[in-house]
């Protein structure tokens, strides 16, 4: 499985006189993985490519494949390499890439690819948020306006990474935009919702991490028993909702799942 790291690489803009890339681009990751990029950059255009060709390889699988895995800009497939050359696995997507393509072309206009939208509910600040007055001050805005904001915006899921089913969400405000700690904490707990840069994102399990936190939610959104085992996937819309620490207890005693 691709473990992505926290602070994961983030696709930058290409200058005005750098000579533009044709994409997509296949290269190789190892000896059994090939990458599929579809851009250089962070935004929902390239993401919905990234959604779109991973539904259709999906429905046209290939034997000796054994993960699909999309993130911010691209796809990698990771295969076998006892059954799979790696010549063969490019010739092969190459001809479901211009499959792809044209079936794309063929359907543009039937509007977007339907999006799952999930309701986080989060208990802010306190001892659920120890970094929102923080935010706060570093923002120049009250707490309370912090709340707004991060709860007000609806986000795209651009990947999964990190630790088991954490979620890299596109959409944060601006004006909400902090630095990550500088000192990463040892252990954070599991629901935690914290923000860095212009991402936000939910710690699944309890893990080490330097996002600042400013809730945290009683959902539990990595539970490897079940199936699928994630809440969220690549794509997914997702909002989050305020609730009080009454409410925050009472679904974390009920087992909240969705």
């Amino acid at each position: 499985m691709d473990h992505q790291h926290e602070q994961a690489t983030r696709p930058t803009q290409a200058t005005p006189t750098t000579k533009q890339p044709s994409f997509p681009v296949l290269r190789p990751l190892g000896d059994s993985a090939l990458v599929i990029q579809f851009g250089d950059a962070i935004d929902t255009a390239v993401q919905e490519k990234v959604r779109a060709f991973t539904n259709f390889f999906l429905s046209h699988p290939l034997t000796g494949v054994v993960e699909c895995v999309p993130a911010y800009t691209t796809v990698t497939l990771y295969y076998e390499a006892r059954s799979l050359t790696y010549p063969t696995i490019l010739a092969t997507m190459r001809e479901l890439l211009a499959s792809w393509q044209r079936h794309d072309s063929l359907h543009q206009h039937d509007g977007e690819l339907a999006a799952k939208i999930v309701e986080i509910p989060v208990c802010y600040g306190n001892r659920f948020g120890p970094d929102l007055s923080w935010v706060a001050s570093h923002c120049g805005m009250h707490a309370d306006d912090v709340v707004t904001a991060h709860s007000g915006a609806s986000y795209v899921v651009y990947m999964l990474g990190f630790s088991p089913g954490f979620p890299f969400l596109g959409g944060l405000p601006s004006v909400i935009s902090v630095p990550r700690r500088d000192t990463p904490r040892l252990s954070i707990p599991a629901g935690s919702v914290g923000i860095a840069g212009n991402q936000t994102g939910v710690y699944p399990i309890a893990s080490p991490g330097g996002w600042q936190l400013i809730g945290r939610t009683p959902l539990s959104l990595f539970l490897p028993a079940q199936f699928p085992p994630t809440l969220l996937e690549a794509g997914d819309s997702v909002r989050f909702v305020p609730i009080t620490e009454r409410e925050f207890e009472r679904m974390a005693a009920t087992g909240a799942r969705r």
